[in-house]
């Protein structure tokens, strides 16, 4: 299998394009895409979380649409409502910003619970349900949400039910001096000459395709072994099960690996290694245990338990 046949393969460059020191999140976009996943990005505000979704959106089929997150948004905003049209004596369901292929969803933690329980449906269903009719969404369909690590205040955690349904959970610190350096040179160019993004377009046809294939990347007996020791390890009788209060399900070996399928296929192989394991193991199963209140007491976090289980199980 030679991967680079599809656009898909190719668009971390050019996603890449305008971004300082984002190469790992745009993998990860694409391997989320690739898998047919969502993404949680966390870090603070200013380090062009939105601008990376946007310039993906550029090259994907359907549109895109970003919601902004308050504390009064109502699930009617994101996913529809029946309007009445006087000159019908009708009602008309006038789709919401989830009728889109793309949808970022900024400060997801701001989003009041019934809104969050609307998107949990739309993440896990690849639906809608107003009025009790449900509704289809475009397929492809893909969240990306971010979230303020910052922020405290008027915000409202997401349950762990929620945490579970996205593929990766990314984050992201703020840059280095160099890389802050470049940032400020290329913001001063581009305010200039504003660039021409000629996106190349993935078509709807070419992704189901590119997917079909990244599902097809083997998977061998002992990698599989691999991932579902590395999960184990997080349940009682595992290296860190006594600083865990939830285990990982078994949602998280699929998700890590369908999500090293995808990365194997984004590198030009046909099948996975371990390398790719390892490298999305943080970000596929972090979020998906929850650290005992001691451990956390202790300075641990669900990075730093994966940590230390990666340390603990070898490959072979």
């Amino acid at each position: 299998m030679n991967t680079m046949i599809h656009p898909i393969a190719s668009l971390g460059a050019d996603v890449a394009t305008g971004l300082i020191g984002h190469e790992e999140m745009v993998e990860r976009l694409l391997v989320a895409l690739l898998a047919g996943g969502h993404v949680l990005i966390e870090g603070p505000p200013g380090i062009a979380k939105t601008r990376a979704v946007k310039r993906l959106a550029a090259h994907l089929p359907g549109s895109h649409a970003r919601i902004q997150c308050t504390p009064d948004l109502l699930p009617a905003d994101l996913t529809g409502t029946q309007v009445f049209r006087p000159e019908t004596g009708s009602f008309e369901f006038m789709p919401g910003p989830l009728f889109h292929a793309l949808v970022l969803v900024d400060e997801i933690n701001r989003a009041p619970p019934k809104v969050q329980s609307a998107l949990l449906e739309a993440m896990a269903e690849s639906q809608v349900t107003t009025a009790g009719v449900s509704r289809r969404l475009p397929d492809p369909f893909m969240v990306v949400a971010t979230q303020n690590p910052i922020e405290h205040e008027g915000t409202f955690p997401l349950p762990e039910a929620q945490m579970d349904r996205f593929l990766l959970h990314l984050s992201l610190g703020l840059p280095e001096a160099e890389q802050e350096r470049a940032i400020l040179d290329l913001v001063s160019a581009e305010r200039a000459s504003p660039p021409v993004l000629d996106a190349v377009q993935v078509t709807a046809e070419t992704l189901h395709k590119a997917r079909a294939e990244a599902a097809e990347v083997h998977l061998s007996p002992a990698l599989k072994d691999y991932i579902v020791r590395l999960v184990m390890a997080s349940r009682p009788g595992g290296v860190v099960a006594a600083y865990v209060e939830h285990a990982i399900s078994p949602r998280g070996t699929l998700a890590l690996a369908a999500a090293a399928q995808a990365r194997a296929f984004l590198k030009g192989r046909d099948y996975a290694l371990p390398e790719d394991v390892t490298a999305l193991a943080p970000d596929a199963l972090a979020h998906r245990l929850v650290p005992t209140w001691a451990a956390i007491g202790e300075g641990r976090t669900g990075r730093s338990l994966v940590a230390e289980i990666l340390t603990a199980v070898e490959p072979w």
